[in-house]
């Protein structure tokens, strides 16, 4: 599957806000937006009038970049939205957030989603007893998210384990260190998802 492998540090100077793809990096005075808070290339530091489209396009972006989604992709998940009752954009970033490689993320099992994205591909997750493998699996609740007992022996998992225990986990799930586990307890309300995406902007977009 086609995926971005560029600088993500560069995605989020484009957005000109930390969309937290490094992990502990964004965290320290490493982190680019930080040190460079103007958008890349030769003219990131001029001055720009933007349109309302282009406004609407930074946000529809910014939502791609932070769960690590492409467009075609997006644009599914954007008319899956639109048909379920409800308010779009927020069922569009409800649906963003049931994505496998974001609950593994939210749960703590990893320092970034694109981290946890390769988790998921390398096949140490289970969902519900069964290897899942697919980072855009849409989790219900319910659904139960474990390490596998062959990844939990891999250095990298146990380092992640030990930093769970001093992270705090989303309301909307329910953690178990002992059985390195989590549970999805419900579908988390809008002020429950820490996105700094105006998603109603995406809808207008889409909607044009």
């Amino acid at each position: 599957m086609a995926r971005y492998t560029g600088s993500v540090c560069r995605l989020c100077r484009r957005e000109g806000v930390k969309l937290y793809l490094k992990g502990e990096r964004c965290y320290t005075d490493k982190c680019a937006i930080d040190r460079r808070a103007y958008a890349p290339g030769q003219h990131g530091q001029a001055r720009k009038k933007v349109s309302e489209y282009g406004t609407q396009l930074r946000e529809k972006q910014k939502a791609r970049r932070v769960y690590g989604v492409l467009e075609k992709q997006f644009r599914a998940y954007y008319e899956e939205a639109n048909r379920r009752k409800g308010i779009t954009g927020e069922t569009l970033l409800q649906i963003l957030e049931s994505r496998l490689d974001n609950v593994v993320y939210r749960s703590g099992f990893a320092a970034s989603r694109p981290e946890a994205r390769q988790i998921v591909k390398h096949g140490h997750i289970l969902v519900n007893g069964k290897r899942v493998d697919i980072p855009s699996y849409l989790t219900k609740p319910g659904d139960v998210i474990a390490f596998s007992d062959k990844a939990q022996e891999a250095p990298r998992v146990k380092e992640l384990l030990e930093s769970a225990e001093s992270k705090a986990v989303v309301a909307w799930l329910e953690r178990d260190l002992n059985t390195k586990s989590a549970r999805i307890v419900r579908v988390p309300s809008r002020d429950e998802i820490d996105v700094p995406v105006a998603e109603q902007m995406i809808v207008e977009l889409y909607s044009r």
